[in-house]
């Protein structure tokens, strides 16, 4: 099969490979569409640092630069069932899922495992048990955006954030959009949106976000009083004392460079919850007194489990979700290469999907 490969040069070349083999549970399937993540970029441009993350967080780390075939945001079509397979989906069907491999091959990631090559190449292999059909009439390349979106489900799960809460999400890449479109879907608001650039500012806006900030004009951090939120330890006690139950804040870090989760935490008003939705993979200095000081509860997430990956699916195919917005190209394998260098511009480009 055709594929683009990463290089030793922290690069990436189109060539010929092994068709990949399916085992037991496993299912040959030929990418239709797949969505160019920024992780592979951050993958490429400091492996080091990605390995280092990875080892350190309780994965594998497969070198980047080892060939591996990317793409993790895929759909894709069934060409044949390996052995010990239910058979439930016929050959033709039209899935998508979670990029969880397992197998006698072992564990991984499907893109970043050896093993288990990605969407950037003709084939893929899928356990059958987590490949979901793609309803009827969704277009391949919108399904595909369901990865980076249940990204965003799962973000939203874990801050546990109740209705009449407001929301402020920093960083408006795929998966900060992610966040707002999921923060919508389940009827949350005010829903803050917050970035530099104004074409991302846009797909927020078009997604539901009720408002949407530039940094470069005005702080996302001066208005918590004015939407009810006690912004001081001092006005939680007295709001317990009038026994009121004011709305809390919850601050989607999507950003994930060093420096900015101590800017939220000197913003967020006390109490509030610090989701780091996006991967910092540097060193960061942060104040642990100020957090501790303002009881700020900050969480990880990472990725999406299956039934978050169903839900979000099903959200795009009813149109509650308008997934397809955020896609602003398609390249073929040749084209790889130059995409990753154009979504470094924001004003450019949002998602690129490949199709092999």
């Amino acid at each position: 099969m055709r594929a683009a490969l990463t290089t030793k040069d922290n690069s990436l070349t189109v060539t010929d490979v092994p068709d990949p083999v399916p085992l037991d549970g496993q299912l040959l399937v030929r990418t239709l569409a797949c969505g160019i993540c920024g992780s592979d970029l951050h993958a490429l441009a400091d492996p080091d640092g990605f390995m280092e993350t990875t080892r350190r967080s309780g994965g594998t780390p497969y070198d980047p630069r080892d060939g591996l075939v990317f793409g993790h945001e895929f759909a894709a079509e069934i060409v044949a069932h390996g052995p010990g397979t239910e058979r439930t989906l016929p050959v033709g069907t039209v899935v998508c899922g979670p990029p969880i491999a397992l197998g006698p091959q072992g564990a991984g990631i499907v893109g970043y495992a050896p093993m288990f090559p990605g969407g950037y190449g003709e084939y893929m292999i899928l356990n059958e048990g987590l490949a979901m059909p793609v309803p009827d009439g969704l277009d391949p390349k919108v399904a595909a955006i369901t990865e980076p979106f249940s990204v965003g489900a799962r973000a939203v799960r874990r801050s546990g954030i109740a209705s009449g809460d407001v929301a402020v999400v920093l960083g408006l890449g795929p998966i900060g959009l992610g966040v707002v479109a999921q923060l919508k879907a389940r009827g949350h608001g005010p829903v803050i949106a917050v970035d530099f650039s104004p074409r991302r500012r846009a797909l927020a806006e078009a997604l539901g976000a009720d408002e949407v900030i530039d940094p470069a004009v005005a702080s996302p951090y001066t208005r918590w009083a004015e939407f009810g939120v006690p912004v001081t330890t001092v006005d939680r006690i007295a709001a317990e004392l009038f026994g009121t139950t004011p709305p809390g804040a919850v601050v989607f870090e999507c950003v994930g460079v060093p420096g900015v989760l101590q800017q939220v935490i000197d913003g967020a008003p006390a109490g509030a919850t610090v989701m780091l939705v996006g991967v910092c993979m540097q060193p960061d200095t942060v104040e642990p007194g100020v957090a501790a000081s303002k009881e700020i509860t900050v969480r990880g997430t990472f990725g999406a489990m299956p039934d978050e990956y169903r839900a979000t699916l099903h959200d795009i195919a009813a149109g509650r979700i308008d997934a397809g917005s955020i896609i602003t190209g398609e390249v073929g394998l040749p084209g790889l290469a130059q995409a990753f260098t154009d979504l470094a511009d924001p004003e450019h480009h949002a998602k690129i999907i490949v199709r092999p």
